[in-house]
């Protein structure tokens, strides 16, 4: 196993070289991406997708770099950086260079990996895309993520269609049948839907899985012809569902150890026409298990417990795998090797009999009777059997051996069609010469020759034949080296690659069927051209030489003339068979012919294009005109050189025809390749001996030479270094001579500046005593001018704030006159409150008299009753009954003038803020009159004080007491205001209860506000308050006697008719608050 760490390069090599995977685990190679020195982990690699080849991948890491590995070529580019981490990746596009890649911040984004540009950014996802499908085509892509699947054109890179559905169903997987228009969309329900991609519109829905079953599905993997869909999840149990006829036909149980499902994913095979039978099954344990799904056989695994694996993908050329593993790194596996032993052939069954050629002779056909029984699949039930009866092949024509080719091709009717046309269709023809040939398409042994890798002798093929296309010139030298592994004569034979260069041109995109048109030629229609390895094949040059002696006597004397042999008019044509002479065109021609014919038929047109090309030869005298001739393109028309080549198969006699001499076509074998060993073993062994021998001696001498050199630059490197240290140490000499002379002069100077210092400083003393004096003085003069300055600036101050403070006296009294104008103006207006309060008070004095009136007649008439009583006891009680019924109706007319004093104090009530808030405002105005008359006292008698005293001190003072003043006028002490508050709405309520009116009364204001008004004289000044004492006392008394009378009228009444007592009215109920 070989190890490669991507780092921080940009490109590089996959593997240094070829990987040889064991076949115990098939491992070709780790890939790891080892982070920065500062980093102290390695990064790890999330998803991988291959592209529609399967030899190339690409991989996206945890920190958004993008990666691209190409396995054929054996290299890898990092194509793009994301800078954030990738949650899908597609790389099977119709434009073979760019993927689309699912981005951590839900988007879609297509690069190109040539360029290395974005292509198109697409949006639309709301959570995380897991899963990118694309059709076969290319040209459409489905994203998935947990809430929704979205449909993309990628021609255009818009949204065609978006899949929504509910919460609570969410989605498992949506995607591409493989080559086919078909959508299946997987739910979380285990509800599975098949749509048509074109119109979206429902085909089919598989039934729900058995009801025994409790297997949610996960995982889903679908054969290549879309046959057969595998599911899995949490559980040991696969469920394999029959699309055509949407039925559930196996359930596969797995072995116990296995409790979920990660992954599942079928290996596809050249050769099963799309049924794949191979599914891959990665469990919980990182271990993924490749079964049978026929036979339900564990075939082979990967993974272990210590080194478990994430996911894996699988090439759709069924030849590589890429696992992520848990470390993220990648492993990337090699399945020829891990099928390698299931690959393997039956032993042979058939054997020889009998063989006849002995017994009949050279001239006889050679037959083979075969027997024993070949073991055939078995056919399903519903397949028809057929029986074929056949004949020995002795009583068999040797018409019907013509008719002997796969796919029920006549090669009759193939030369029939031949001979009428001159060539084979072009649309067919590739298919007619691998009939013709039936060829085996050996897979496995091609690939166990590739994997052997570049032979040693094409390494530098490139340096002798210099072909620009890079792909042509790497397919020509694999080819070459499989045909070198096969046989070791073909490494040594120097023609070779001439010889196999126009058939890998033509089947350039299939090497195998390449490799085995090159091997058939080489066996049938290279027949004996070894035997005299390594010079020309004499024995071949002579057939050719009697032919034309036999055809064309006057054109081989002329050959004899100029000393040409069959070396120089034949072998050109045969080494490269035709391709310098021949354009494309007419190669193919005259291969149909060759295909189509004996063995024979090539060494026929050889002679053919000699008689053919007689004119201009018999015109040429000298070995260079015969060389270039036989080496360029000629003016010739070859379908006449094919018609001589038939024309000389019919009229050549049988002692010199060179079908008796060489033997009919034998097909290659299948499952391996039959042993070329038709050649000169000595001489290719003694050459290979000395190959080997010479290279091994060219790796000594470069190994001796490398190590000389190393030497040498080991020599010179100490001689720089003894060179240098010699030198360094001269200088180190010739610099400690230097620093002596220089401490010496250094010594001497410093004697000299320290008898100069000690005059200097004496010097500076004295200066500095002259300085100091002369810089006291300059002191004193500067604290001088200071103090002057300071004066006066203190002038200047003194001056400002007495102007300040005039500027002030001047303000506060403008703001006095005003705040007196404002209090004229409140003290009318309270003069009218008072004037309205009066007569309201008068009138309400009227109806208390009325009221008084009143009690004192019931008083007087319940006296005369009782009086009358004591006299007449009957009538007494009448009166008795009917003073209470008055005194009854008169406690409920006095009850109904209460509710309408209730009623009018309700209505009062709104106005009460209107009344607390004109209050306010008087006291507001009288605490700042007040105020400002003491601040102007409070000037007027400081100011004398403060201009004593220093004037500085004085105008901050002033200031201070001035920004006081502003205080004391703006605002005012609370405790006091809430006392007066108090008082002034204990007497609002008492007048309240007084005055039945909605008038304010003037007792709302305190006596100080209207007794004292500033501006006014005290003598004109009326108290409303006259009398009001003496009132109020009467007044109280009155409503005394009033309640108790009443108290006591209703307590007999009550006793007469017991009647519920009821609450005692206060003077709370009297009086409303």
């Amino acid at each position: 196993m070989q190890k490669s760490d991507v780092g921080n390069k940009e490109s590089g090599k996959i593997w240094i070289r070829k990987p040889c995977p064991a076949t115990r685990d098939g491992l070709i190679v780790n890939i790891v991406h080892t982070a920065a020195e500062y980093q102290p982990k390695s990064l790890r690699f999330l998803n991988v997708a291959f592209d529609s080849t399967g030899d190339a991948f690409i991989a996206g890491d945890h920190q958004g770099n993008i990666y691209v590995f190409d396995l054929i070529g054996n290299k890898f580019t990092l194509v793009q950086r994301t800078n954030q981490a990738s949650t899908a990746l597609a790389f099977n596009l119709h434009r073979k260079s760019e993927f689309l890649v699912a981005l951590a911040d839900y988007s879609i984004k297509c690069f190109d990996t040539v360029t290395k540009e974005l292509v198109s950014w697409m949006s639309g996802h709301e959570s995380s895309i897991f899963s990118i499908s694309v059709h076969a085509s290319g040209r459409y892509a489905i994203t998935t993520s947990s809430d929704t699947a979205q449909l993309w054109d990628l021609d255009t890179f818009q949204r065609k269609r978006k899949l929504n559905i509910s919460q609570s169903v969410g989605i498992q997987k949506v995607f591409f049948l493989p080559f086919s228009n078909t959508i299946l969309s997987c739910f979380k329900d285990n509800s599975i839907f098949a749509w048509e991609c074109d119109a979206l519109v429902c085909k089919y829905q598989l039934p729900p899985p058995p009801v025994e079953s409790d297997l949610k599905y996960k995982v889903f993997a679908v054969t290549r012809d879309g046959r057969i869909l595998a599911a899995g999840g949490k559980s040991n149990h696969l469920h394999l569902w029959c699309l055509e006829t949407q039925q559930l036909f196996r359930i596969i149980q797995l072995p116990t150890k296995i409790r979920s499902i990660r992954h599942i994913e079928f290996i596809p095979d050249s050769f099963d026409a799309g049924s794949n039978q191979i599914l891959g099954v990665l469990g919980q344990d990182g271990i993924m298990r490749f079964i049978n799904i026929q036979n339900c056989k564990l075939l082979f695994d990967i993974g272990t417990l210590d080194e478990g694996i994430c996911t894996s993908v699988i090439s759709p050329n069924g030849r590589y795998i890429t696992s992520i593993m848990e470390n993220g790194s990648l492993n990337v596996y090699s399945v020829q090797v891990l099928t390698q032993e299931l690959n393997k052939p039956p032993p042979p069954l058939v054997k020889v009999i009998e063989d006849l050629s002995k017994k009949t002779g050279p001239g006889h056909l050679k037959v083979r009777v075969i027997g024993g029984k070949v073991q055939r699949p078995r056919k399903a039930k519903d397949c028809k059997t057929t029986t074929t009866i056949l004949r020995n092949m002795m009583d068999a024509d040797l018409e019907n051996k013509e008719n002997d080719l796969p796919k029920g091709l006549c090669k009759k009717s193939l030369q029939t069609l031949l001979r009428g046309y001159g060539e084979y269709p072009t649309k067919y023809r590739m298919f007619i010469w691998r009939s013709l040939l039936q060829l085996p398409e050996n897979y496995s042994a091609f690939n166990s020759l590739l994997d052997k890798g570049t032979h040693y002798a094409f390494l530098n093929i490139h340096e002798k034949y210099p072909i620009k296309s890079r792909k042509l010139l790497r397919i020509l030298q694999r080819t070459m080296s499989a045909l070198a592994h096969w046989s070791a004569i073909f490494g040594d034979t120097p023609y070779l690659p001439l010889l196999a260069f126009p058939f890998v041109k033509l089947f350039q995109n299939n090497q195998l069927v390449c490799f085995e048109v090159i091997a058939t030629l080489l066996i049938n229609w290279c027949q004996h051209w070894f035997e005299y390895f390594p010079n020309p094949p004499v024995n071949i040059l002579s057939m050719i030489e009697n032919l034309l002696a036999h055809h064309d006597k006057e054109l081989l004397q002329h050959y004899m003339n100029c000393g040409v042999t069959a070396q120089l008019y034949a072998w050109p044509l045969l080494e490269t068979v035709f391709s310098e002479v021949l354009t494309r065109e007419e190669w193919l021609r005259v291969f149909d012919s060759v295909f189509s014919n004996h063995p024979s038929f090539l060494l026929m047109i050889v002679v053919a294009y000699n008689i053919c090309c007689k004119a201009p030869l018999l015109n040429c005298n000298l070995k260079d005109d015969f060389e270039y001739f036989f080496h360029h393109r000629n003016n010739l028309d070859i379908m006449v050189v094919i018609q001589e080549a038939y024309r000389l198969m019919l009229c050549t006699p049988v002692d010199i025809h060179p079908e008796t001499m060489l033997d009919d076509f034998v097909p290659l074998t299948k499952s391996q390749y039959p042993v070329f060993n038709k050649y000169p073993k000595f001489i290719v062994n003694y050459q290979t001996q000395e190959l080997e021998r010479i290279r091994n001696d060219e790796l000594e001498y470069l190994k001796e030479r490398q190590a000389v050199h190393e030497m040498e630059a080991e020599i010179r490197r100490q001689k720089d270094e003894d060179e240098v240290w010699y030198q360094k140490q001269q200088l180190l000499r010739e610099a400690e001579n230097k620093r002596r002379d220089i401490l010496l002069e250094e010594e001497k100077k410093l004697i000299e500046q320290r008898d100069r210092l000690l005059a200097v400083k004496r010097d500076l003393k004295l200066k500095e005593i002259q300085l100091l004096n002369a810089s006291r003085k300059r002191f004193l003069w500067n604290q001088l001018d200071q103090r002057e300055m300071e004066l006066r600036r203190l002038d200047d101050e003194i001056h400002r704030k007495i102007s300040l403070r005039d500027e002030e006296v001047a303000t506060t009294a403008k703001e006095v006159e005003l705040q007196r104008l404002e209090i004229e103006v409140q003290r009318r207006l309270l003069e009218q409150l008072a004037k309205n309060e009066e007569i309201a008070t008068q009138e309400m004095k009227e109806d208390l008299n009325n009221y008084r009136r009143k009690i004192d007649l019931e008083e007087r008439r319940f006296h005369k009753a009782v009086e009358r009583n004591e006299c007449h006891s009957l009538e007494t009680q009448k009166l008795v009954e009917e003073t209470l019924a008055n005194a009854e109706q008169a406690c409920i007319d006095t009850d109904w003038q209460i509710q309408v004093l209730l009623k009018r104090q309700f209505d009062e009530a709104e106005r009460k803020e209107h009344y607390e808030e004109i209050a306010k405002l008087l006291r507001d105005n009288r605490a700042r009159e007040l105020d400002a008359l003491n601040a102007l006292k409070g000037l007027e008698i400081k100011k004398g004080k403060e201009d004593e005293e220093d004037p500085l001190q004085s105008s901050h003072s002033v200031a201070a007491l001035c920004n006081r003043i502003r205080r004391k006028c703006f605002n005012f002490d609370t405790d006091d205001y809430q006392q007066n508050q108090d008082e002034h709405f204990e007497r609002l309520q008492e007048l309240k209860a007084k005055s039945p009116l909605k008038l304010v009364p003037s007792a709302v204001l305190p006596e100080g506000h209207l007794n004292y008004i500033p501006g006014i004289d005290p003598e004109t000044h009326f108290s409303l308050d006259r009398k009001r004492e003496e009132l109020e006392k009467k007044e109280h008394e009155l409503m005394s006697e009033i309640r108790r009378l009443r108290y006591k009228h209703a307590q007999q009444a009550r006793q007469r008719y017991r009647i519920p007592p009821f609450r005692q009215p206060d003077d709370a109920d009297l009086l409303i608050t």
